[in-house]
């Protein structure tokens, strides 16, 4: 299998790409501290991803920030802000849908192919009980849908191909270092859960959005 991990320097990104080497998969690793790429600028999507030679049966983008350019998880209105919201989308919507529009001449025709982006339970609206984050919040369902629609126009092309978002659980990387008070699993675990939720999608999981147990989680 040859596989394709977007963010591969990250907590998360890091073990995706171990344990797929530990299954002998044929891997591609791309992230901002290693090659540059930086997922908030299309010029430089495209350039990394056109450079890439031909297909994959896994696009992985482990991408992905709760604090951007020092804006924190808003607990309240009052600290919602322009600036925050639009870091946010940047990062944790449009940048994985640039990488969706880019990498679609990597996505294999004539068989099965899987694009999993990381998204989060929080981006949940239905399953939004308590209010604040507001901008990762909404970025994150923003990729929801973004990966949603993405899906759609991808089975009229490409008719064995899966894109999905997938949320990994609470786990113990820098990320969630100021949350000291959650169950984490460890990226290890993480990843494992995670590529066995893809190895187990079929077409008629594309465009949804899952959590680490392949549980469907609402919109």
């Amino acid at each position: 299998m040859r596989a394709l991990v977007i963010g591969a320097s990250g907590g998360i990104g890091r073990a995706i790409v171990e344990t797929l080497k530990s299954r002998d998969a044929d891997v591609t690793a791309l992230s901002r501290r290693d090659d540059g790429l930086d997922v908030t600028d299309e010029a430089s999507v495209k350039h990394h991803v056109d450079a890439l030679d031909g297909t994959f049966d896994l696009i992985f983008v482990a991408t992905g920030a709760l604090v951007v350019e020092g804006y924190q998880p808003e607990k309240s209105l009052k600290s919602v802000s322009a600036e925050g919201l639009a870091g946010q989308f940047a990062v944790n919507a449009i940048g994985p849908a640039l990488i969706l529009k880019h990498a679609v001449p990597l996505i294999p025709r004539d068989r099965r192919a899987v694009f999993a982006a990381l998204s989060a339970r929080v981006g949940s609206i239905g399953d939004n009980a308590m209010g604040g984050w507001y901008g990762y919040r909404a970025a994150k369902a923003a990729l929801n849908q973004l990966i949603h629609g993405g899906a759609i126009e991808l089975s009229r092309s490409h008719r064995h191909a899966i894109a999905v978002c997938l949320h990994p659980g609470t786990v113990a990387t820098d990320f969630t270092a100021d949350y000291p008070g959650h169950d984490k699993v460890t990226p290890a675990e993480a990843a494992r859960n995670l590529l066995d939720v893809c190895d187990g999608l079929t077409t008629e999981n594309t465009g949804g959005f899952y959590d680490y147990a392949a549980r469907e989680i609402p919109w």
